[in-house]
């Protein structure tokens, strides 16, 4: 069901909506290099392939996990080679690209530089992070989202009317709660969504009249637990826990709490989660309620000791205190203030009066 023109693709109206550069660029076939940056499932890949469909240049695509220097090297001599690619155009689409290495990135950089490649690369990370920042000069970053629950519904209607390359040939009801529920669950990701429909109508018996019902009971079952978009190591352990500082410090314990089993769910440290904790506690609370230090470290200690499941009710005692209890920053301005001070200014002497020895 992956879109083979850009009038079947779904969602991203931001950069593909009628008049947005990124469509113009395609349909006019004068693209530059781009970087699609986007969570799974958003359609990146099926970019690279409308691409593919529509110009007029030589279209390469490597994955950046498997592939090396040596691919690159052969994709750069068939570029200059006018018997292999007469357009004089080359269009190399690096799928993973945060994968490549920082000599991997290099060995692209003169060719993306000089014309002979145009590159689209294709990553789940912060390409501002993992993507060589020569590289990143000579591109032009897209940010791809999280699909919509329309856009999700829309996909599916069309999965079970295509006869062609969907189920439209198919004898599937899909019950519209089950509908409901896929949208919901598959959280922007259309491949979740599809992978679920196709299992479903695989292994599901048809009732007597010949129908196969795809009941809400059925995709859950095909379903089984809601996929998390969390990476321990990745762009959403930094944005999760940036927001799970905020919303402490914004004294909001709901929200707060929500975050803290975003990250226990998703098997993140709780250790990590009770140190920012105490972090929070020092900084934002601090002498508005100096107890709340205390509290904090005696959840940290309580975590280390009992683990978890049940450390997540210490945590989130710890979570809610911090959340509730009154602001104030007075110790950590006077610190780095004071820090300023010794760095940049002549602090001069200790007082006689102060020092270790007797005042004579």
């Amino acid at each position: 069901m992956s879109p083979l023109q850009l009038d079947e693709f779904v969602g991203q109206e931001h950069i593909l909506g009628h008049g947005k550069m990124l469509r113009r660029m395609i349909q006019a076939d004068q693209l530059s290099s781009i970087i699609l940056f986007g969570p799974p499932g958003t359609g990146k890949t099926s970019l690279a392939r409308i691409i593919a469909n529509t110009t007029k240049a030589t279209f390469r695509q490597i994955n950046a996990v498997t592939s090396g220097i040596k691919e690159i090297k052969s994709i750069v001599e068939e570029s200059t080679n006018y018997l292999m690619n007469p357009s004089g155009r080359m269009v190399l689409f690096v799928d993973e690209i945060h994968r490549f290495n920082k000599a991997q990135q290099d060995a692209l950089l003169p060719h993306v530089e000089n014309g002979n490649l145009i590159l689209i690369g294709a990553t789940t990370e912060n390409p501002y992070f993992e993507v060589n920042k020569a590289l990143l000069s000579r591109s032009t970053v897209f940010q791809l989202y999280p699909l919509s629950q329309e856009n999700i519904r829309e996909i599916i209607e069309r999965t079970l009317t295509d006869p062609d390359r969907g189920l439209g040939g198919e004898k599937i009801r899909l019950h519209e709660e089950a509908k409901a529920f896929l949208a919901e669950i598959s959280q922007g990701d259309a491949r979740t969504a599809l992978n679920a429909i196709e299992l479903a109508w695989m292994t599901t018996s048809a009732s007597p009249d010949g129908w196969i019902d795809l009941t809400a009971e059925v995709i859950h079952e095909c379903v089984q637990k809601k996929p998390l978009r969390y990476d321990a190591d990745g762009e959403d352990h930094y944005d999760t826990i940036s927001a799970f500082i905020k919303s402490m410090r914004g004294s909001d314990p709901d929200a707060a709490v929500f975050y803290l089993a975003r990250m226990l769910e998703a098997g993140e440290d709780p250790a990590f989660v009770a140190r920012r904790v105490v972090i929070c506690a020092a900084e934002d609370v601090g002498m508005a309620n100096p107890q709340a230090l205390s509290m904090a470290v005696a959840a940290w200690q309580a975590t280390e000791m009992i683990g978890m499941p049940e450390a997540r009710i210490v945590l989130a005692q710890a979570v809610i205190m911090v959340a509730t209890s009154p602001k104030s920053n007075k110790a950590y301005l006077a610190v780095d203030k004071a820090l300023a001070d010794v760095r940049t200014r002549d602090t001069g002497e200790i007082p006689f009066y102060l020092r270790n020895a007797p005042v004579k």
